[in-house]
C-alpha cells in the first residue's frame, strides 16, 4: 500500500514501510451483499449476541497496544454494520454510511487510514465531520477459512496519526484478529454441541413420552380418555399450546372435537368445526396429508384465512390425518402460539402419537363390536332355547299321535335351523316382503289353525333390509311365541304391509298385530329384544319402529322410505 498525499513525509520524516498505507484513489465501497460471504457470516450466528467476555478482552487488549481511545470487534452485514465487542464506542452498530470498517473487507492485508478527514472514502463519513469526530482508523480483517471476510478487529483514535502503527503494534493487531476468528468459530462449535444436547434430550423426551403413551392407552377404556391423554402428552412434550383429536363427519368437512388440552390461558377447541373457515386446509386432510404450517399468516393454505387462527392464539400447527380402510376418520392437531418451524422428527413423532391412537380406538371399538355380539349371541341362545321348548310343548300339547307329533316336532325344528341360516349368515339375495316373512315365520306356521296371515303388495327388498327385517320379525315371533298371541292354541298374528305415496317420496308402512292371546300387560322396562326393534335394526335402513303394547294384543308398526327398502346395500 502506499500512502496518500495528504499523509507524505517531510524530508526530515524517517522512510515507512509503504504497505501499511492504503491508496486514495481505492475510493469504491465494497459490494456487501455477496451471498456467500452473508452465509458464512449466518452460520456463525453471531449477530444481535449478548457481549461475551473473550471478546471484550480483545478489544481491551488492542485499545492497550495500540495505544488508542477506541477498539472494535465489527462485523459487516449487507445494510449494517454490529460490534460483538466495543471500548470507547456507546453506539452498537451503525449503517454503511458511517462505516470505515467496510473498506477492510476487500483488503489483503491491514486497512490503515492515518487521517480520515483526508482520504476521499471517509472524509465525508458522519462519524468524522460530526461526532465523535473520529481520525485515525486502523483494522485488521476477520478473515475465514474461505477467504472471505466478515469484517475486522479495529482501533480508532479522535487524533490523526500520520505514523499510523508500529511493527509491532500491527502484528499484534493481525495476531489479535485471528484469536477473535478462533473464538468464533469455538462459540459456533459450542453452539453446535449444545444444539446437539438439546436435540438428544428432546428426543429422549419423546421417546419417553411413546413409553407413557403406550402404558396408557392399554389401560384406558374410553376413546375420549384415551384421546385426552393423547393430546396432554403431545402438548407437554412438543411445548406447544394447545393439542387434540377430532373425528371427522361422514362428509369429510366437518370436526368435532369432544376435549383437547390446553396450557392455562388458552382458548378450548371443544365442539364442531367447519374446515372451510379456516382456508384450504381440508382437502389435504381428506387427502391424508400431513398438514405442517409454520406461519399461519404466510402460509397459501391458510393466509387468507389468519384470522380464525390468530383468534385462538394460533400461528404455527401440525394436522396429523388419522385413515381407516383408506379415509381420513380424524385428525391430531398440534397448535403453536409463536411462528415455529417444525422439526422433522417433530412431526414424525405427532404421526407416530396419531398411529397409536388410531390402534386404540380400533382396539375399543372392537371390544365394543365384540361385546355386543357376545350379548346378542347370549340372548339369541336363550331364545332359541325357548323357542325350541315352545315348539315342542305346543307339538305335544296338540298331538293325538305319538309318531306324528314326533314328526312335526323334527320339521318345526329343522325350520328353526333354517331360519337362524338366514339370520346368522349375513347375506342373501333380495326377495319380496311376503317371501322373507314366510321364511322367518315358518317354525310358527300352522296351516290347519290359520294362525299367520300375511297380507301387502309386492315389495322387492334389498340384502341389507331383508336381514334387518328378518330379524325384527324374528324377535317378535319370539316374544309372541313366548308369551303373546302364538303361545296358546287360539291365538293368532296378521303382518300387513302397503305403500304410502302421498309424501315427497313412498313410504313402506308394515304392521304386526297379535290377536286372541293372553291379555297383555306392558312391561316395566325394555327388554333387549325391544330396543334392538326400536333402536338397531330399523334403523339399519333408514326405518323406525314403535311398539305398543294394547290390552287384546302386542303391535309393532315399522315405517321406512321404499328407496331404503329397496336399496342392496
Amino acid at each position: 500500500m502506499t500512502r496518500p498525499p495528504e499523509a507524505a513525509r517531510t524530508d526530515q520524516a524517517e522512510p515507512r514501510p509503504l504497505s501499511m498505507i492504503h491508496p486514495p484513489e481505492s475510493s469504491i465501497r465494497p459490494d456487501t451483499s455477496e451471498p456467500e460471504r452473508l452465509a458464512e457470516l449466518d452460520a456463525f450466528a453471531v449477530l444481535d449476541t449478548a457481549p461475551e467476555e473473550g471478546f471484550d478482552d480483545a478489544v481491551q487488549i488492542a485499545r492497550l497496544i495500540c495505544q488508542t481511545p477506541v477498539a472494535l470487534v465489527s462485523l459487516v452485514a449487507a445494510k449494517r454494520q454490529w460490534f460483538k465487542a466495543r471500548v470507547g464506542f456507546p453506539p452498537c452498530e451503525t449503517d454503511l454510511d458511517r462505516s470505515v470498517c467496510v473498506y477492510a473487507l476487500s483488503e489483503p492485508d491491514l486497512l490503515i487510514i492515518p487521517d480520515l478527514t483526508a482520504d476521499p472514502r471517509t472524509r465525508n463519513n458522519p462519524l468524522v465531520t460530526g461526532e465523535p469526530h473520529i481520525r485515525f482508523y486502523a483494522g485488521a480483517p476477520l478473515r475465514t477459512p474461505s477467504g472471505r471476510v466478515l469484517g475486522s478487529l479495529c482501533v480508532i483514535d479522535h487524533q490523526p496519526r500520520p505514523d499510523g502503527l508500529t511493527e509491532a503494534q500491527q502484528d499484534a493487531l493481525r495476531r489479535l484478529a485471528r484469536q477473535v476468528m478462533i473464538l468464533l468459530r469455538e462459540r459456533r462449535q459450542l453452539a453446535k454441541m449444545r444444539a446437539s444436547e438439546v436435540l438428544a434430550r428432546a428426543a429422549t423426551t419423546r421417546r419417553l413420552a411413546l413409553i407413557e403413551l403406550g402404558d396408557q392407552l392399554r389401560d384406558l377404556s374410553t376413546i375420549d380418555a384415551m384421546t385426552a391423554k393423547a393430546a396432554e402428552i403431545v402438548g407437554r412434550t412438543l411445548n406447544a399450546s394447545r393439542a387434540g383429536y377430532g373425528e371427522l363427519d361422514g362428509t369429510g368437512q366437518v370436526i368435532t372435537i369432544p376435549d383437547d388440552w390446553a396450557l392455562p390461558g388458552e382458548v378450548s377447541l371443544i365442539g364442531r368445526h367447519r374446515f372451510a373457515d379456516y382456508g384450504t386446509v381440508g382437502p389435504g386432510i381428506e387427502r391424508g396429508d400431513t398438514l405442517v404450517v409454520t406461519n399461519v399468516e404466510t402460509d397459501t393454505r391458510t393466509a387468507g384465512h389468519a384470522k380464525p387462527f390468530t383468534a385462538i392464539n394460533v400461528f404455527a400447527m401440525l394436522n396429523v390425518p388419522v385413515r381407516e380402510r383408506g379415509r381420513t376418520v380424524g385428525v391430531f392437531f398440534v397448535h403453536s402460539p409463536t411462528v415455529r418451524e417444525w422439526r422433522p422428527e417433530e412431526v414424525a413423532f405427532a404421526r407416530n402419537v396419531a398411529d397409536r391412537v388410531q390402534v386404540g380406538i380400533a382396539r375399543l371399538r372392537a371390544e365394543e363390536q365384540q361385546a355386543t355380539l357376545n350379548h346378542e349371541i347370549s340372548h339369541r341362545m336363550k331364545n332359541t332355547l325357548a323357542m325350541v321348548q315352545a315348539i315342542a310343548t305346543q307339538t305335544m300339547r296338540n298331538a293325538v299321535d305319538l309318531d306324528a307329533a314326533r314328526s312335526a316336532l323334527a320339521a318345526r325344528l329343522i325350520a328353526l335351523g333354517k331360519a337362524h341360516d338366514l339370520l346368522l349368515s349375513g347375506t342373501r339375495e333380495s326377495a319380496s316382503i311376503g317371501a322373507i316373512l314366510r321364511g322367518t315365520l315358518a317354525i310358527h306356521d300352522d296351516a290347519q289353525a290359520n294362525r299367520l296371515r300375511l297380507d301387502g303388495p309386492p315389495v322387492q327388498v334389498g340384502a341389507r333390509a331383508a336381514l334387518s327385517l328378518a330379524l325384527i320379525v324374528h324377535e317378535l315371533a319370539i316374544n309372541a311365541a313366548k308369551y303373546g298371541a302364538l303361545s296358546v292354541a287360539g291365538g293368532r298374528v296378521r303382518v300387513g304391509w302397503t305403500i304410502d305415496s302421498t309424501g315427497p317420496e313412498p313410504i313402506v308402512r308394515l304392521c304386526w298385530s297379535e290377536h286372541d292371546g293372553p291379555p297383555v300387560t306392558p312391561p316395566t322396562s325394555r327388554g333387549f329384544g325391544s330396543r334392538l326393534i326400536e333402536r338397531g335394526l330399523a334403523g339399519a335402513f333408514g326405518g323406525e319402529a314403535n311398539l305398543s303394547y294394547k290390552p287384546e294384543g302386542v303391535v309393532c308398526a315399522l315405517t321406512a322410505p321404499l328407496a331404503a327398502i329397496e336399496a342392496d346395500e
